[in-house]
């Protein structure tokens, strides 16, 4: 999900790949693998209110769900394709999922509710660089003073394989400008600036794709 505050780019790069999304995800990043390590560091509680942003086809917020399913999700993704298949996907397994179709703003979750957990996979690299800016300043922005955003993504490719895996697959997909920011290590920076006073990488992995990390960060 590529995004600005007026468009975004579809899962894949094209919308005509949409439908292939979870099986190339799978396939390419080791998904299941990190995944689950994400879950495990979110170890989402009873009655929590977790904000899943760029919510692609919902495969994060099912696995936080069968973990608690007393806690309260929402999912935000402004493509209407993948949270097509993302409702059709919460259904089947019955959960009690809300998705909402738009950018992240104050304006777009529910009024009154305010999320206490913040997450985010595999959405900011695919943003420009005054779009990822943007995007990390709403989630500090939307959560409490001790408030965590966990955040799994692309991020500095520091070996020359790392960096040829990512130049041939993920930057050929979603393009040079909006993808080598993450690859030169940005996303600490913009969420120094952002406000969040800790952030942790807590876990690193080598894919098919390139690196994958995710971050802990403590508003």
């Amino acid at each position: 999900m590529t995004t600005t505050p007026d468009t975004f780019t579809p899962a894949l790069g094209r919308s005509s790949l949409t439908a292939l999304y979870d099986l190339a995800i799978r396939i390419l990043t080791r998904e299941t693998t990190w995944r689950a390590a994400l879950v495990q560091h979110i170890a989402p509680r009873p009655g929590a209110k977790i904000l899943d942003v760029g919510c692609g086809t919902g495969s994060l917020l099912l696995d936080l769900w069968r973990t608690e399913p007393t806690a309260e999700y929402l999912g935000l993704d402004p493509d209407h394709d993948v949270l097509a298949l993302a409702r059709k996907k919460l259904a089947v397994a019955g959960s009690g999922v809300n998705l909402r179709e738009g950018f992240l703003s104050e304006a777009t979750l529910p009024k009154g509710w305010h999320p206490d957990t913040v997450i985010s996979s595999l959405v900011l690299h695919q943003t420009p660089l005054p779009e990822k800016r943007r995007i990390i300043q709403a989630i500090y922005n939307v959560l409490p003073e001790g408030g965590r955003f966990f955040l799994a993504d692309y991020s500095t490719q520091d070996t020359s394989l790392m960096r040829w895996l990512f130049r041939n697959t993920v930057q050929r997909l979603d393009g040079l400008a909006d993808t080598q920011p993450n690859a030169d290590g940005v996303l600490p920076e913009l969420l120094g600036r952002a406000g969040f006073k800790r952030v942790d990488d807590v876990e690193c992995y080598a894919t098919p794709t390139g690196l994958i990390t995710i971050y802990v960060a403590v508003a």
